[in-house]
């Protein structure tokens, strides 16, 4: 949140923000900006803010956001496709280098080439690639997951309404769209 509310201060030419001003754009208050960021390192000049360019470069650093990370994206359905025509990752430091699919012939002309699913696992080791998406039904998601795994992934974004088995070393971040909304109709109620 606070590298992209950096972004946005770069792009608009400001050099120099106060924590109260990062803080406000960030959504949050200055005593918890200030906490964040003294758990990475010592930022800032009080009194004179923080220099915006600097910023930025130590939290994409810390992020391991500076060059574009590879990721795979298994499962290229409408949600799968979607995810691999958006443009946006790249933005962020990340790019689909490929996706995954049972039936690839029948995924053809997208903006990333789709192997079989055979292919997963030596993709995977030949190109390094550490982080994977998940967009397959939840009947197939943790054996699509152990293969993933065996393969070296160790970070997942799970959009399988599932919650999946992994080894303590495996980070996996699940993305449930019904429970999104469940909370929004919650929140909206008289």
């Amino acid at each position: 949140m606070y590298l992209r509310c950096l972004q946005r201060l770069k792009s608009n030419a400001i050099r120099t923000v106060s924590s109260e001003a990062l803080a406000k754009a960030a959504g949050v208050k200055p005593t918890q900006l200030r906490k964040d960021l003294t758990y990475f390192g010592q930022f800032g000049t009080r009194g004179l803010g923080y220099d915006v360019e600097e910023l930025t470069r130590m939290i994409s650093d810390l992020l391991g956001t500076n060059s574009l990370q590879p990721v795979i994206l298994v499962g290229v359905g409408n949600l799968g496709s979607a995810l691999l025509a958006y443009r946006g990752f790249e933005k962020e430091g990340f790019e689909i280098v490929a996706a995954f699919d049972l039936l690839p012939g029948a995924k053809r002309n997208r903006a990333k080439p789709v192997f079989s699913m055979e292919k997963l696992q030596e993709f995977i080791r030949e190109r390094g690639v550490r982080m994977a998406i998940i967009t397959v039904p939840a009947t197939v998601a943790q054996e699509v997951t152990n293969q993933l795994v065996e393969a070296g992934i160790s970070g997942i974004l799970n959009f399988a309404p599932l919650v999946l088995q992994v080894p303590e070393e495996v980070v996996v971040n699940n993305v449930n769209l019904a429970i999104e909304l469940e909370n929004l109709s919650y929140f909206i109620q008289s």
